[in-house]
């Protein structure tokens, strides 16, 4: 196998796991939603453990709101966590759900 056919087909499990591309040939569709759910519930996780004080601030909201807007912006192969994060504060101040950023405890959740 060529070099150039394996990163193709590594880029096109990635958007299906990442971004709701298809299913790569020889791939189960089924299987791979399951796996793209978990990475979207890990990378909650992950930005909760990153970002503390958001987590804390929204409460049990964070969860269905992480969520959502995954489910809009899914993570891209290439972005770093940091950056994804900074999206989904400017998202939740957008959306009203945090207030617009200010001194003190919302600039720590902006701190990038």
């Amino acid at each position: 196998m060529s070099r150039e056919r394996l990163a193709r087909q590594q880029a096109e499990l990635l958007r299906a796991l990442l971004a709701d591309g298809p299913a790569p040939e020889g791939f189960d569709a089924t299987r791979l939603r399951v796996e793209a759910n978990v990475l979207r519930r890990k990378h909650g996780r992950v930005l909760a453990y990153q970002r503390p004080e958001l987590a804390e601030a929204l409460g049990e909201r964070f969860g269905p709101l992480f969520t959502e807007f995954n489910a809009g912006r899914p993570k891209r192969d290439t972005e770093r966590s940091g950056e994804y994060a900074d999206e989904f504060v400017t998202w939740l101040v957008a959306g009203g759900h945090l207030p617009k950023r200010r001194r003190g405890w919302l600039t720590r959740i902006w701190r990038r």
